[in-house]
């Protein structure tokens, strides 16, 4: 944050296990940094990346490409398949002990693209046992489905062609000859990402003018969130309001207020869903979760009534995620030391994770939505298998 360069890393297997790979400079500092989900991406234009800068007054797209012959074709090393925006199971099949352990990956090639999309909190388990047994790809289109992405995920787990070269030197941009093979054996493979460039995209493509944002959003809260079809932004005025833009319709804001949503209490953290993409969960310093339903083509008026309120903590939430497998299902932590997990089809609390002795500053899924981890001002971290108990396990 403050700063007007922003550093890409390619994560890979071996070690080092973090190098970097370019780094760019953009016009305005940083307040906040949110990446679009994979199934966004121009993958024919070998984009295998992009980041939403949020400066004082505007939203930056910046696109990472790396550079290729051809254009025309679909690059499957640069673009492994993906986690889909279908839940691998539900809430309630979670607690009771169903152990699908992946959310089901899909293509990103856009003529396979699925089309399938799911909508919460009404929960069709035929429909989904049949997404689970069928003989094509299922997921959401990618102007209706979400899903959260990161700069780890340009890298695929299983690859081991994915290291970057230990050299950065000369040798990275060597072609493979036999002469160079020998050579390639003692630096290790080269990186898929070695030429790869950040630019600042168009000033079509940014959002501008943008007004009163919030100076008061907790450090640990990303500041804003984004899918890949909207971005949620906490505004500075009272009531806790949230600014809802559309990413497909970038340009200059209106001078006049755009239609916000009321919360009715300061953010201290918000999260899209990342199996429906029109469901904002928000945090309050008032110890509530609002969850808002946001009509599709965007906001058009001030919303006032949430979708649902989730009440049981004491004190300020400090932090919530949604569970990376199961829909319905979000967990918070708070200032009462507390970290309670919601069933959010039924509305209400399933479970609270007790013996934290201090203020939890951040918590984490398991990839495969098994365990939760939580990091406390105690100087611990903790590990918990919700169901099994709610003591930690470690």
């Amino acid at each position: 944050q403050g700063e007007n360069l922003l550093y890409c890393f390619e994560a890979a297997p071996a070690q080092p296990a973090l190098t970097q790979v370019t780094q760019c400079r953009t016009e305005g500092s940083t307040r906040g940094l949110a990446t679009v989900p994979r199934l966004a991406l121009d993958v024919m234009a070998c984009e295998v990346l992009r980041v939403l800068q949020l400066t004082d007054t505007a939203l930056v797209p910046i696109s990472y490409l790396v550079p290729r012959k051809s254009v025309q074709d679909f690059h499957e090393d640069l673009f492994p398949d993906c986690a889909g925006t279908l839940p691998a199971t539900g809430a309630q099949a979670w607690w009771a002990g169903d152990n699908q352990q992946q959310v089901r990956r899909v293509s990103l090639h856009p003529a396979r693209r699925p089309t399938e999309t799911f909508t919460s909190p009404i929960i069709a388990c035929t429909r989904l046992q049949a997404a689970n047994t069928g003989p094509t790809d299922t997921d959401a289109d990618p102007s209706e489905g979400s899903g959260y992405s990161s700069p780890s995920s340009l890298a695929s787990p299983g690859s081991a062609t994915t290291s970057l070269s230990a050299s950065t030197g000369p040798s990275s941009g060597f072609a493979s000859s036999p002469s160079q093979k020998s050579l390639q054996s003692i630096l290790g493979p080269s990186s898929r990402f070695r030429h790869t460039q950040g630019r600042v995209l168009h000033r079509d493509t940014h959002l501008t003018n943008l007004r009163g944002l919030s100076l008061t959003t907790p450090g640990e809260c990303d500041g804003f969130c984004a899918n890949h079809q909207r971005v949620a932004l906490p505004l500075l005025s009272a009531g806790g309001q949230i600014a809802v833009l559309e990413l497909s319709k970038p340009g200059r804001l209106p001078d006049t207020a755009v239609p916000t949503i009321q919360n009715g209490a300061a953010v201290a953290d918000l999260s899209w869903d990342p199996f429906d993409p029109q469901r904002l969960a928000v945090a309050g310093e008032d110890a509530k979760i609002r969850l808002w339903r946001i009509p599709k083509g965007g906001l058009r008026e001030t919303l006032q009534e949430p979708e649902a309120v989730l009440r049981g903590h004491t004190e300020k939430i400090y932090s919530i995620r949604f569970h990376p497998v199961a829909s319905d299902l979000l967990v918070s932590s708070s200032y009462d030391m507390t970290v309670r997990i919601w069933e959010l089809s039924a509305g209400r609390e399933a479970l609270c994770l007790r013996g934290h002795t201090d203020q939890i500053f951040s918590l984490a899924w398991s990839p495969d939505g098994k365990k939760l981890a939580t990091v406390c001002k105690d100087g611990r971290l903790r590990l918990y298998e919700p169901r099994r108990s709610p003591q930690p396990q470690q």
